[in-house]
């Protein structure tokens, strides 16, 4: 399915980072950062733009390639890993920070992932996430259907027990995310520190 979705001239999510990262990443601190199903790489090349060196892992061949040539086009350098984050090798204390932004997995997978993306932070390091919540279901705005690829506060409490919350926050917001994600949504933004 992903390897369709962008496979097309565009960039079926913009060229823009997320927002709710562009605001935040200064809390992120400095050093290697693994940015979780990237697709077509907004937001590991902004974050390549502001000094960090960035992994970018996805499922996609075709996102990769997309954001192999977005970091060219800003002369910067991502490494690109393709890869399914269900299988993925965080490795232990690697990552001085995670990045998901729209991670759209299976609950059972979601957890599974996060706990061993928890497991791969170095000690200070810092998760920054913004993801559709179940009620996003009720929106035509993105995230489709499924209910299980939607992450609630409670679900993200648990997957991320180790961690503090720094910030922890559903709300509703417009989002302007290229084609697929744009108008209002029902959003969970958090940043936890380990």
């Amino acid at each position: 399915m992903w390897d369709e979705r962008y496979n097309t001239q565009q960039y079926a999510y913009g060229k823009q980072p997320n927002d709710f990262l562009a605001e935040h990443y200064k809390q992120l601190p400095k050093g290697n950062v693994i940015s979780l199903a990237e697709g077509e790489g907004r937001n590991a090349v902004f974050l390549a733009k502001m000094g960090y060196s960035v992994t970018a892992v996805d499922g996609s061949k075709v996102g990769l390639e997309k954001a192999a040539k977005l970091a060219k086009e800003h002369n910067v350098n991502i490494e690109l890993v393709h890869a399914d984050l269900a299988k993925f090798d965080f490795e232990k204390e690697k990552w001085d920070a995670v990045v998901s932004i729209y991670c759209p997995l299976p609950s059972a997978v979601r957890s599974a992932v996060y706990k061993r993306a928890v497991k791969g932070l170095k000690l200070g390091g810092v998760f920054l996430l913004e993801a559709y919540t179940p009620e996003q279901v009720n929106y035509n705005t993105g995230g489709g259907p499924s209910v299980d690829t939607k992450t609630s506060k409670s679900d993200l409490q648990d997957d991320l027990a180790e961690l503090s919350f720094v910030h922890l926050e559903e709300l509703k917001r417009e989002v302007f995310e290229g084609t697929y994600h744009t108008g209002l949504a029902s959003v969970l933004q958090a940043i936890a520190k380990k």
